[in-house]
């Protein structure tokens, strides 16, 4: 069998690993989540635009769907695993407790990568993740924390040790839950079958407009409310 390793859509796949492996080096040499955020904003385009382009060139494979996930656990797992650890590090306690093994307990953020992998690799496998998706979709989780760190880093809130610990185990389980979240993959343009996609991203606009600095933590929230009330009321089926 012929493999071949650089077409379009691969080559979009590592032009997302690249942009995760620079926001590694950013978080922990200049720890910039500024600039970090910004490279995994453009890794996530990056993980959009090499599917739709596979799609469109009929250059789907085996081979693309390994590259993606593989790509991805860096960029969306091991980036933001890092910056809540590199956060930790440059933090303060809330209760003041200085006791030696706090200084140990930034290792556990770690597994936001370790989940993340958990995660991608049960998505390759389950085959009812077609129209909605079992558990926080490792982008989303990785923006939300991102976008925390950057506003903490810029002082638009305080994050302390322990609320760096509790997100990252928190948002860990989250990932490979069983809530069902909902995928903004439109099924044609119409608005029958779409209306939770449109209104979505017309409460999202609104948020972008309003909210600004905030605008993504509260979307990514938003979408988590939403899809677990959702999951709830739907009887936890699975579609």
């Amino acid at each position: 069998m012929k493999i071949r390793l650089f077409t379009i859509p691969n080559i979009l796949t590592l032009a997302n690993l690249v942009s995760g492996a620079v926001a590694v080096i950013v978080t922990l040499q200049y720890h910039n989540y500024t600039l970090a955020m910004g490279l995994v904003v453009l890794a996530a385009v990056f993980d959009f635009l090499d599917g739709f382009v596979a799609r469109l060139l009929n250059q789907q494979s085996p081979l693309g769907v390994q590259l993606d996930s593989l790509a991805d656990d860096v960029t969306f797992g091991l980036v933001p695993a890092l910056v809540m650890f590199d956060m930790y590090n440059h933090s303060a306690l809330y209760y003041g407790c200085e006791c030696a093994v706090m200084g140990y307990m930034g290792y556990l953020t770690l597994i936001i990568a370790a989940f993340s992998v958990l995660r991608l690799a049960k998505f390759n496998i389950d085959t009812t993740q077609t129209t909605e998706f079992s558990g926080l979709p490792t982008p989303a989780n990785a923006l939300l924390l991102l976008s925390l760190a950057m506003l903490a880093q810029n002082g638009y809130i305080v994050l302390y040790q322990e609320h760096i610990l509790l997100l990252s185990v928190a948002m860990s389980l989250l990932l490979i839950s069983p809530i069902r979240m909902f995928a903004l993959k439109f099924k044609g343009f119409g608005w029958k079958g779409n209306e939770l996609r449109y209104i979505f991203i017309l409460v999202s606009l609104l948020v972008i407009v309003f909210a600004t600095v905030y605008s993504v933590a509260i979307i990514i929230a938003l979408y988590i409310v939403v899809s677990t009330l959702k999951w709830l009321f739907a009887g936890k089926e699975v579609k």
